[in-house]
């Protein structure tokens, strides 16, 4: 049964040396995915997954395209079984893996606008200037006042309202500090950074979204076969024209993903499997929609798992297509 079937995807954050290698090693026909990002982008995809460094795997030029080509190596072992999502999703970065498997990018041209996408970001800000910290146990008006507040520092904003009592904000390093100063004394439980070298989803990102805007134009999209949840609004898209402006809105502004989850859940989708590394999506779902089904694929073993229990079996061979639902957008 893979009816009320949601199809989520990571952003950065969910990277890590080792990442996608047992897959490939199981999996000899995922790595004509590694291959074939190698040659578009012009270095060993599958080492810096699987070997690092760390330090070149963190930055952000590196960890997007890696992070991409990972998460659809484990898609391909999902598309032979004829799954039919209600709904994709992806966090950020994800939302470009989302639109692979939705089919309104080609897997090839992912790629090269994802690479292009972390150059703009990276140049948008200066190196070591930025910084991305997860604020937990406050409510999203708090975090935003504290925001607000701080920015007599400088520039920070909430960059991703994750789920009730997660939100990550970013921008430039002193205004985030005392941005996290303020949330602390606001009532905030505990403050994370980041493994994310640019503060993405604030204003600092406009130039990038200017950048990108170009190259998101001149890439051959097509409308989705399956609705697309948005970041920026969390809003179901299926036109190609919807998908590119989405995209460039995106940089700019905040990640609506709890709202994006809740939004997936009106629609139907009551069983939601995160494709690619880690399981860091799968945990907010669980905050988000604590009676949701969570299910994710990131190795041979969560790869079965999640096939028996969605009742459906990889053929042995071949590389199929996941079909859109008969739910309407």
């Amino acid at each position: 049964m893979t009816s009320g079937l949601g199809l989520i995807f990571p952003g950065q954050g969910s990277q890590s040396v080792g990442m996608g290698k047992a897959l490939y090693d199981a999996h000899p026909d995922v790595r004509t995915v590694y291959e074939a990002a190698g040659t578009i982008l012009g270095y060993d995809v599958a080492a810096l997954c699987f070997e690092g460094p760390a330090d070149r795997l963190n930055l952000t030029e590196y960890t997007q395209p890696a992070l991409l080509t990972a998460s659809i190596a484990a898609f391909r072992l999902l598309e032979p079984s004829g799954l039919s999502p209600v709904a994709v999703a992806g966090h950020s970065l994800g939302e470009y893996s989302a639109l692979v498997a939705a089919k309104g990018l080609a897997f090839g041209a992912a790629v090269s606008l994802v690479q292009k996408r972390a150059r703009y970001m990276a140049e948008a800000v200066p190196s070591g200037s930025g910084m991305v910290a997860a604020i937990l146990g406050l409510d999203g008006a708090a975090v935003k006042q504290a925001c607000q507040e701080a920015s007599t520092v400088g520039v920070v904003a909430p960059a991703n309202f994750n789920c009730p009592g997660q939100v990550v904000v970013a921008g430039e390093k002193a205004a985030v500090e005392r941005a996290v100063e303020l949330a602390k004394a606001k009532g905030a439980r505990k403050v994370i950074p980041l493994q994310v070298s640019v503060p993405v989803h604030t204003p600092l990102m406009q130039a990038a979204a200017g950048r990108l805007a170009r190259d998101v134009a001149a890439a051959a999209w097509s409308d989705l076969s399956v609705p697309l949840i948005n970041n920026a609004d969390a809003k179901p898209l299926r036109s190609a024209a919807e998908v590119q402006a989405s995209l460039i809105r995106q940089l700019p502004s905040p990640v609506l993903w709890g709202e994006s989850v809740r939004v997936m859940r009106g629609m139907g989708v009551t069983t939601f499997v995160e494709v690619g590394p880690g399981t860091v999506l799968t945990g907010l779902v669980k905050r988000i929609v604590p009676n949701a089904v969570t299910l994710n694929v990131h190795d041979p073993k969560s790869l079965d798992a999640t096939l028996e229990k969605l009742g459906v079996r990889r053929p042995s061979t071949g590389l199929g297509t996941v079909s859109p639902s008969n739910r309407e957008a």
